[in-house]
């Protein structure tokens, strides 16, 4: 077959794909493995190879992140029950002030807490954050916001265990921890010179009280709830990743009363207590990934240093601290309602390596691999182009970059470039445009008592400024690696 008929047969895949999750409200894991259907059929692979390619791809990737995601899902949804979160910001109010607020919790969100899933995440912080923003000042609403939705999706797509960045690891072959090093080196730069960004237009009235803002609580008005509550399925980041645009539509105002955030009810134990597994777990994935750039042959570093070992030992000692807070049934809870949820980002993230499987086999790299090769254009920044341009016709940042992986992974090796930078650009291109067809804009939108237009300020616009911010931050790292 041409190449001219693999480009148009692949342009048609994907469109089609983005067309069945917007238009027809498809579920996103059905609508990619019809669009890897078609890509391998119309391409000539035939029946037999077609299926092969789909369903090994979507086997090899589970081999790579599967259980780091699972392990990661758990232990977010254990530390979600312990009331961490709330404690962790309260703590960081007394330590740092409230004019720090919103560095130092978006920071926070951004690298300690992405074990928990991104909406979990936001109904429990976004009420803290509502709580906090009078003691900021009268840009407080608008700077929570925009801390928090740059915080939350920045997070999500750079750094280890946020879903997207396993997947994207995974998809284009990037070691973890190493994935989790450059993430990090990515992340906390971004987070720190956005928010500075939208606070000095905030300051030069960016914002407007009277327009963007809608009183709809009371500052007293904290909202609580039963710790079961909030592992409902709204409440789990498979909304906002997998699923958060595939409605393609607003979702409706979410009342007070109704957001619910997990209270310990057992022992309190030392908040340090609470993190200590998730940072060892952290620590020991960077660990591995040093003994590995250096070349020693340590076995026990490299044993204790594999993500899923690293991870699985943060996963016990979670369990063992969550019992001791909270009790043996709730952490029981805690665990069912994690193995439930994990599933839809488990099956997402295997038809990414599905297409991405396909487009290899179709021939795809070999023709994208020219094009980049031969291109004026830095190929990273057509790389962000990609996840970019995805992100704004699907909505899904998850999602976005996932495609945008699987459709660049196979020319990878072509391009001369370390993978992890192009793991790293197609996550900054996936955080453009966040708008009104993703659940976390009308979450922040709602919880934080913005109005629309706020909400396109702080949210729609912020995370683009991150977008922008993060692949200027991986052009830099880009020179020294």
């Amino acid at each position: 077959m041409s190449e001219t008929a693999i480009l148009i047969n692949t342009a048609v895949a994907v469109l089609a794909t983005v067309l069945l999750i917007v238009r027809f409200k498809v579920n996103p894991v059905i609508a990619l493995v019809l669009g890897s259907l078609y890509l391998g059929l119309s391409t000539g692979l035939g029946i037999t190879k077609t299926i092969e390619t789909i369903t090994g791809g979507f086997g090899e990737i589970m081999v790579e992140v599967g259980l780091l995601i699972a392990f990661g899902v758990l232990m977010g949804s254990i530390l979600n029950e312990t009331g961490a979160i709330r404690r962790l910001v309260e703590h960081l109010l007394r330590v740092f002030g409230p004019k720090a607020l919103p560095y130092t919790m978006a920071l926070a969100i951004g690298t300690a807490l992405q074990s928990i899933f991104l909406d979990v995440l936001l109904v429990i912080s976004a009420p803290l954050a509502r709580r906090m923003a009078p003691k900021i000042g009268k840009l407080g609403t608008a700077r929570m916001a925009a801390a928090m939705a740059i915080a939350l999706e920045c997070g999500i797509v750079f750094m280890v265990p946020g879903v997207a960045s396993l997947a994207l690891a995974g998809l284009l072959g990037v070691p973890l921890g190493k994935m989790l090093i450059f993430g990090f080196l990515v992340v906390v730069p971004t987070i720190i010179i956005s928010i500075a960004i939208m606070t000095f237009l905030f300051k030069r009235g960016f914002w407007k009280s009277d327009r963007d803002e809608q009183n709809l609580f009371e500052e007293e008005d904290f909202p609580q709830a039963s710790s079961s509550d909030a592992h409902g399925p709204a409440a789990y980041g498979v909304s906002s990743t997998a699923v958060e645009t595939a409605s393609g539509g607003t979702l409706p105002q979410v009342a007070p009363g109704s957001v619910a955030v997990a209270e310990p009810e057992g022992r309190e134990a030392p908040l340090l207590l609470l993190f200590t597994p998730l940072l060892l777990s952290l620590a020991l994935i960077a660990t591995g990934a040093v003994v590995e750039i250096l070349g020693l042959e340590i076995a026990p570093l490299k044993l204790v240093g594999d993500p899923v070992v690293a991870l699985l030992i943060g996963l016990i000692g979670t369990t063992l601290v969550g019992r001791y807070t909270v009790g043996q049934k709730s952490v029981e809870n805690a665990i069912a309602s994690g193995f439930k949820e994990s599933g839809q980002i488990l099956l997402l993230t295997g038809v990414g390596g599905s297409l991405a499987a396909t487009v290899a086999a179709a021939g795809l790299g070999d023709i994208l691999g020219k094009f980049f090769t031969a291109s004026p254009v830095a190929p990273l920044l057509v790389v962000w182009g990609i996840a970019a341009i995805l992100h704004i016709a699907v909505g899904s940042v998850t999602l976005s970059a996932i495609t945008a992986a699987g459709l660049l992974a196979p020319i990878a090796p072509a391009l001369g470039i370390d993978p992890v930078l192009i793991a790293l650009a197609a996550g900054a291109g996936s955080l453009f445009m966040v708008h009104v067809t993703s659940n976390t804009f009308w979450l922040l939108q709602s919880l934080l008592g913005q109005t629309v237009r706020g909400a396109l300020k702080t949210v729609t616009f912020g995370v683009s400024v991150a977008s922008v911010v993060a692949m200027l931050v991986v052009l830099v790292l880009s020179i020294f690696i």
